[in-house]
């Protein structure tokens, strides 16, 4: 009876998980799809206590204390966590996340191969669902102190990579029919190693400004880990949510390479954007000219038409609230003010979108980088806050450059471009920008919160004096 309950709860949680997808799909229903996808896995977990009971040898009250002292542990640290995490540090928090998804099917693979009855079905389960664990644990760390900056982001470039990851592939399969036979456990052992160095190098072999599809692509690894986690349990909706995880990641990174004008394969083969290209780090192209916060109100309060580019450096400043107002008494000026928003600007994949529906920025005035960038020319003023190597020039003119043929925000056939940049280092991707040297461009020094309301209170002041 219990069994039955809980199957029928695996169902209802099965689809709950379907439509959350679908509302994360856009910005409006997003909110809602979390909803759905929360109540999914609460249903999930409390299916899963039950199955536990039902089918355990030990008596019922432990199996429940077990569990529920498990889940104790690992909510409290959610807890904690989603509590005290910054906005601007959910990338790495994703990319550990994703990490813990890999230990654990490693973990279930090597615990279902000692506690289970030998089959040839079985075995490759527990192949395959450890090779890919192993390559999501330890890929999803280098991405994590990449994301945290605890290691340079640029790529380690082996020689002969691509043949070194080859190698390990074929080797790794060629362990998987030896273990198949009935090798035992060592060559399970020998595939875990090479795995884990697979997955380290993959990921160190990507640069920093294409971490935000590795991240997407890792999470499609985490979920085919939880499916086949979810094979070696029997467990149906671990399968389900492993797929459904899997699937849309890849979906996602490939919408995300068409974007970035990149090779999807070279995604997973770990040698993503990065041929041929030269690192120019620090290297200066001209003069640039500085403006200030004055100034920039002076600008805005005769403009007709602006766009606002975000990035990373606005989530660090936290600037979303005071852009958001910035944009809300333009418009009660009759300016148009609309957002241009890359795919990959910020460290995950629709970060800035999140941002600014965090702040309340309607929905229908944010575009993405295809509906905006035929507009530029006609804009009189760019404001790009705290963006960098999703509006450089050099990855439509330089073909050395690590960015070549990514395309970008074409900020610069506006009328006027002011930066707003703590300073003139480089970005994320450690290339420099010629943009900042353009004689219709305008730096504009600080933090990005504190000039944006320096603006807003120049705006003010205009408006009283008017």
């Amino acid at each position: 009876m219990l069994t039955s309950i809980a199957q029928a709860a695996y169902v209802v949680a099965a689809v709950l998980f379907v439509l959350s997808l679908a509302g994360l799909a856009r910005q409006e229903t997003a909110r809602r799809g979390n909803v759905l996808g929360m109540v999914g896995m609460g249903l999930a977990l409390g299916a899963t206590v039950i199955l536990a009971a039902d089918t355990s040898e030990r008596p019922v009250l432990v199996t429940m204390l077990l569990v529920a002292l498990v889940l104790a542990i690992g909510a409290s640290v959610g807890t904690w966590r989603a509590r005290t995490v910054e906005m601007t540090q959910m990338p790495e928090l994703i990319a550990i996340l994703h990490s813990f998804v890999g230990l654990a099917a490693v973990l279930v693979g090597f615990n279902s191969y000692l506690t289970s009855e030998p089959s040839i079905v079985h075995d490759v389960e527990v192949f395959l669902g450890v090779l890919i664990g192993a390559v999501t644990f330890t890929g999803s760390i280098v991405a994590y102190l990449k994301l945290a900056a605890k290691i340079r982001s640029a790529p380690l470039v082996l020689p002969a990579r691509n043949v070194l990851n080859l190698v390990a592939i074929m080797v790794s399969l060629g362990l998987g029919v030896w273990f198949v036979l009935g090798g035992g456990i060592v060559p399970l052992l020998v595939m875990t190693a090479i795995a884990l160095a697979l997955g380290w190098h993959l990921v160190a072999a990507i640069g920093g400004g294409d971490m935000p599809v590795v991240v997407s692509m890792l999470n499609s690894y985490s979920g085919w880990a939880a499916a086949a986690a979810g094979l070696m349990l029997a467990n149906d909706l671990l399968i389900i949510t492993g797929a459904l995880v899997g699937s849309s990641g890849a979906i996602l990174s490939y919408i995300m390479c068409r974007a970035m004008n990149r090779s999807f394969v070279s995604v997973i083969l770990g040698g993503f954007g990065t041929e041929g290209g030269t690192v120019t780090a620090g290297d200066q192209q001209g003069e640039h000219r500085e403006t200030f916060a004055a100034d920039v109100a002076e600008q805005l309060a005769a403009a007709r038409s602006v766009v606002i580019v975000p990035g990373y450096g606005m989530a660090v400043a936290k600037a979303q609230y005071p852009v958001a107002e910035l944009v809300a008494r333009l418009r009660g000026l009759g300016v148009e003010v609309r957002f241009g928003v890359h795919p990959v600007a910020g460290r995950l994949p629709g970060h800035m979108n999140v941002l600014l529906a965090e702040a309340k920025v309607p929905y229908d005035i944010v575009l993405e980088m295809d509906e905006i960038n035929d507009d530029l020319p006609e804009t009189d003023i760019v404001l790009v806050i705290g963006a960098n190597d999703v509006v450089n020039p050099a990855a439509l003119d330089d073909p050395t450059s690590p960015i070549a043929g990514m395309p970008v925000l074409e900020v610069w056939h506006a009328r006027q471009v002011v930066v707003f940049k703590r300073s003139m280092a480089t970005g994320y991707a450690g290339v420099q920008n010629p943009l900042f040297f353009r004689e219709n461009t305008a730096m504009l020094f600080g933090d990005a919160k504190e000039q944006t309301e320096a603006i807003l209170a120049a705006l003010r002041a205009h408006a009283e004096l008017a």
